[in-house]
């Protein structure tokens, strides 16, 4: 479904998308050695580098964007973030996809009256979609929790770089967090199925609270399929939207639950 409130012209920045599922967008998160990686993997340009939909969804985190796409253009596929195939579309593929979220984090906002959020962003790999996020709403704080030492380490580069005030990197895995964290929201992408990743989130989002995450095609028969463990969690009225983009691009797919 569409979101008929979702109106771009309320946002002082807005977000936009491309469709990816869920092995499309885990690239970003899985390892590539070294070896595989070349002078020409990472010279390749991004086709949407001039484009103007880049300002119109990015706003004022356009700079700072900026910064964040050469860093990853240029160290990404050495260490293992992105794979080669990603370098030339890290602009749709990652950064807009992430930014897609934008709108519904405002949405939950105006409707919870909460002024500053605490976000945590579960398994935030290459800084999809949580430096994004942090990037484009500098009045929400962001937890970014991820596992690994490597992405870790990286994070914490990107988060001082782009001088990221309102961010901090947390390295654990989200169950290891059940009982001590929990947040007004929680996102991720490509992380796991429905059934799979609810009860790793589901407890670190705090009663009326939400899981908004990006997912692929199939996000509705995952949710279908997982309607027991989503009911064992306390994890209701869970929609799906097919997120608006810039022109030009194709849509994403966000899965919004609602903690009872």
């Amino acid at each position: 479904m569409t979101d008929p409130e979702m109106n771009r012209s309320e946002s002082a920045t807005t977000a936009s998308a491309s469709a990816v599922s869920a092995s499309d967008s885990s690239a970003a998160n899985e390892p590539v050695s070294a070896a595989s990686a070349s002078v020409s993997d990472v010279s390749v340009s991004d086709p949407l580098e001039d484009s103007p939909v880049l300002e119109q969804v990015l706003g004022d985190a356009l700079p700072a964007m900026r910064m964040f796409h050469v860093k990853l253009s240029q160290e990404g596929v050495l260490r293992g973030l992105i794979g080669p195939r990603e370098v030339g579309r890290i602009w749709e593929r990652h950064i807009l996809n992430s930014a897609a979220l934008v709108p519904f984090i405002e949405r939950f906002a105006r409707k919870s009256r909460i002024d500053s959020l605490r976000i945590a962003d579960v398994g935030s790999g290459a800084g999809f979609p949580g430096i994004v996020l942090a990037a484009m709403l500098p009045h929400d704080y962001f937890t970014l929790i991820e596992p690994m030492e490597r992405r870790v380490d990286w994070l914490n580069e990107v988060i001082d770089e782009l001088g990221l005030k309102n961010a901090r990197v947390q390295r654990d895995r989200a169950e290891q967090l059940h009982g001590s964290e929990q947040f007004d929201i929680v996102t991720c992408r490509a992380v796991a199925s429905m059934t799979k990743l609810t009860p790793w989130v589901m407890p670190l989002v705090h009663r009326g609270g939400e899981l908004i995450a990006l997912k692929g095609r199939s996000a509705q028969a995952e949710i279908d399929k997982a309607g027991k463990i989503l009911r064992r969690y306390h994890a209701v009225n869970p929609r799906v939207f097919e997120a608006p983009v810039g022109q030009g691009l194709e849509p994403t797919h966000v899965v919004t639950v609602e903690k009872r």
